[in-house]
């Protein structure tokens, strides 16, 4: 099995001249890719101080910062985000929210981190309201490698020791450092 992965690396996709990463194993396993959020997450997409008074307006700020870090259409995005809501709200309790969706002319996977000043009614399986909010936007075709992104966010995001530090950081550096930790360290 070894040897198959190795001839997975650094060969460029067809039709690009751009060659894929090599595939990066965990120390514990040597069949699976670790994901880590430091593949989703850039420091410019983490905001430390969002001041929102409701689920529609972070939605919107979270779509005007997404089409900055990815290039996308900010009403695209806000629409997309919109249409996941429609079919269930992505409030998962505890004062957490990870909004997501797919996007035809997104290249790859992207995220962005908002820690709310004060919490809004996202209805929220719980009824609690949200202050700590993951989005994450993946190409229409991203099917395993988006639920896999999914699973690591809300792994991460169920740990109360990391939920913890998230809440105590008050700036942006301090909340990627804390989000982009090495999996090993945030398992929970």
């Amino acid at each position: 099995m070894l040897k198959r992965l190795e001839t997975l690396k650094a060969k460029p996709r067809p039709g690009s001249s751009r060659a894929v990463p090599p595939v990066r194993l965990a120390a514990s396993q040597n069949r699976i890719r670790i994901m880590e959020l430091e593949d989703l997450v850039q420091p410019e997409g983490v905001i430390a101080h969002l001041k929102v008074t409701s689920k529609k307006q972070a939605l919107q700020e979270l779509s005007e910062r997404a089409a900055k870090v990815t290039g996308l259409s900010e009403r695209a995005i806000f629409e997309t985000l919109l249409e996941r809501e429609r079919l269930g709200s992505t409030g998962v309790g505890q004062g957490i929210a990870i909004p997501h969706g797919k996007l035809p002319d997104i290249d790859r996977l992207h995220g962005l981190f908002a820690r709310l000043d004060t919490p809004v009614d996202f209805e929220s399986v719980d009824d609690q309201p949200v202050d700590l909010i993951f989005l994450l936007l993946a190409p229409e075709g991203a099917g395993a490698d988006h639920l896999k992104a999914l699973a690591r966010i809300s792994r991460l995001l169920r740990n109360p020791s990391v939920v913890e530090k998230l809440r105590a950081s008050e700036d942006a550096s301090a909340l990627f450092a804390i989000l982009t930790e090495p999996a090993a360290t945030n398992a929970a």
